[in-house]
């Protein structure tokens, strides 16, 4: 029981309902765990992967793991944390980025042992009349207690009414699947705590909640965002991994060692008491690189990444596994800025030209720093933009 409770106190940030968590644990009936992922963009990051392993954690102890993709909420827009009303999300972005989600969640799941649902299952059923109900059990006083609806409410910023739902929306999860427990990031609080109200308001016992720690991303300040250029996707090629993780701060590696290493609390302490005895901390970085890696690709590929990396960083050198594309121009020349826009290396031309006159631009190493360079038809070259992106064009 005990070794068992510190697994699931490992890395939360808090657990609300923790006596009756023990009284769950001793009862041995398998327990339902479920978290929500509204699947608002392509592809998982790491950040995600936080709240995966703690599901991975209920897993190891034998229960019952509902992955809940909210293609019903992801329409509504979960607004926690949010300034502004957030944009409903379109149908056919939603669904192509759950199946995404699908596939990637059992890089980390055991899918023998995990159920995945969609809240549209059931929250396409509610129609005008569960909704009242659903309304009817929660007031607007409490809906403004929230911190991101009252900082708007006090500034006169709109607070759209389909916003107040998604609270109940996903409360009614926690109903309907009977979930004995639910877990959140910290920024989802509320919205958990909503779904022990109204669990208790259809006589179910309340779930236990449990809040996981936001992860910083690559800046080491702000959450981890696809938005912010600041994620490791769990999806990426080992190299764009590797330099990545090698990229973040000494101190932000303890934080992601914390948070996403499978490492045992002795082991970091060891790694922690190596590096005050004198080792480099960019060897201890290479170690958690090669263990993310290994987990989303393998051990074959992190150990490539490793050299690659060295080899490229260290010794200077292009990488080898260099991604070949073709790209047809109408006229004899194209501006270089357009060129990395259209070939998937900047966001922008923009954005080139701002690459450009950091220096930040190579054709075959040949620094480019005239944000006015044309790229000449037929010819074939090495573009590198910042430290890991690499592509060889042929015009």
């Amino acid at each position: 029981m005990k070794e068992d409770l510190n697994l699931i106190k490992r890395g939360i940030d808090e657990l609300i309902g923790e006596d009756e968590l023990i009284s769950k644990l001793k009862s041995k009936k398998k327990l339902i765990v479920k978290a929500g992922f509204d699947p608002t963009a392509p592809d998982l990051h790491l950040g995600h992967t936080v709240l995966i392993n703690k599901l991975r954690h209920f897993q190891q102890l034998g229960h019952q793991i509902i992955f809940l993709i909210g293609d019903f909420t992801g329409m509504i827009g979960d607004p926690s944390g949010k300034n502004k009303t957030r944009p409903p999300l379109d149908r056919a972005d939603i669904d192509e980025n759950a199946k995404s989600y699908k596939k990637q969640v059992f890089k980390i799941l055991d899918p023998k042992l995990t159920e995945i649902r969609f809240n549209s299952e059931w929250s396409k059923k509610l129609g005008a009349e569960g909704i009242i109900k659903l309304a009817s059990q929660y007031n607007l006083a409490r809906m403004l207690e929230r911190d991101d609806f009252n900082k708007r409410y006090k500034s006169n910023q709109s607070i759209a009414m389909h916003e107040l739902l998604y609270p109940l929306i996903q409360a009614n999860d926690s109903i309907t699947l009977n979930a004995d427990i639910e877990l959140g990031g910290t920024d989802q609080k509320f919205n958990l705590l909503v779904g022990r109200d109204l669990q208790r308001a259809f006589d179910q016992e309340p779930q236990v909640v449990i809040t996981v720690p936001i992860l910083e991303g690559l800046d080491g300040k702000n959450k981890m965002s696809k938005s912010l250029d600041n994620y490791v996707g769990i999806d990426e090629s080992p190299n764009e991994m590797f330099g990545k993780i090698m990229s973040i701060s000494d101190e932000l590696m303890w934080r992601w060692f914390d948070l996403l290493s499978f490492k045992s609390s002795d082991e970091i302490k060891n790694l922690k008491s190596e590096q005050a005895k004198g080792k480099n901390p960019r060897d201890i970085k290479i170690e958690l690189a090669k263990e993310i890696i290994a987990r989303f690709h393998n051990e074959k590929s992190a150990n490539d990444a490793e050299s690659n990396f060295i080899d490229q960083f260290q010794k200077k050198n292009t990488p080898d596994d260099i991604e070949e594309i073709s790209y047809k121009i109408s006229g004899d020349l194209i501006p270089l800025p357009n060129l990395l826009k259209e070939c998937g290396m900047t966001s922008s031309a923009s954005e080139a030209m701002r690459m450009i006159q950091q220096g930040a631009v190579r054709i075959d190493e040949q620094k480019i720093t005239d944000k006015k360079y044309q790229v000449l038809k037929n010819t074939s070259a090495i573009y590198q933009v910042g430290k890991r992106k690499f592509k060889k064009i042929i015009l």
